[in-house]
């Protein structure tokens, strides 16, 4: 097993991967500032355990509201045939995810706004480095991204399951065709249960109405469009 600092490094090496992406609603924000956390949503909602959330679901927590995503209908054909349905979508609530790259998460913004036009969300930008350093027992990598549905499932290689996720320090340590086995094929980040001292890694916090991020990340605020502009200079420089 490689060193923590070696490992991370490996990861965080490439010019496009030196942050980690965390897609939420602005109406999220206040609570997560006020907590400095990211919580799971089993955390957020362990009640219903393993039931599909066919739609977004608001949850009080503590006193704030908190709005947690819905469940894609993932075909029974993708499922490993040793788990179930309930049992991976407990497996997935209870992880914080990241976007280890600027395109994944773009595509995932455009994808919800699509479906919710009249929503805001919100983008936060993490240091990648220090973030997983802190949270480096916690954290997992997928090769996929695992709450998807995939159109063609009959084309895909792989079958879900919790074997997708590859803790972070057995990274280049395990060789199979499901798990990641060098950077370039990291499509997603999870940390299990939750991520705190939220502020102390946070660089941007991107969201066009603005009326929702908190006084206290008030310097960091930028549209959303920056991430369009953030996208095409990261993509310029791999050219260069």
């Amino acid at each position: 097993m490689e060193n923590k600092d070696t490992v991370i490094a490996a990861i965080t090496r490439a010019k496009g991967r030196k942050s980690l992406y965390h897609f939420t609603r602005e109406r999220n924000l206040p609570a997560i500032a006020q907590f400095d956390a990211l919580l799971s949503s089993y955390t957020i909602n362990p009640l219903f355990a393993g039931e599909r959330r066919s739609e977004a679901k608001a949850v009080n927590y503590n006193g704030y509201r908190i709005t947690i995503n819905a469940h894609l209908k993932i075909p029974d054909s993708m499922m490993d045939a040793a788990i179930t349905q309930e049992q991976f979508r407990t497996c997935l609530d209870r992880h914080v995810f990241f976007w280890p790259t600027l395109k994944d998460c773009r595509k995932m913004l455009d994808t919800y706004t699509r479906r919710e036009p009249d929503e805001s969300f919100a983008i936060m930008e993490f240091d990648a480095r220090s973030l997983l350093s802190e949270h480096f027992s916690a954290a997992k990598l997928s090769k996929y991204d695992s709450g998807s549905s995939p159109r063609f499932p009959t084309l895909c290689s792989y079958r879900k399951s919790p074997d997708m996720f590859l803790p972070l320090n057995r990274f280049k340590t395990v060789v199979n065709n499901i798990v990641p086995a060098k950077a370039s094929e990291i499509r997603e980040i999870l940390i299990e249960d939750r991520v705190i001292e939220v502020s102390k890694h946070l660089r941007a916090v991107y969201a066009d109405h603005g009326k929702g991020i908190p006084d206290c990340w008030r310097d960091l605020a930028k549209p959303l469009t920056d991430l369009q502009i953030e996208k095409e200079r990261i993509e310029q420089e791999r050219v260069e």
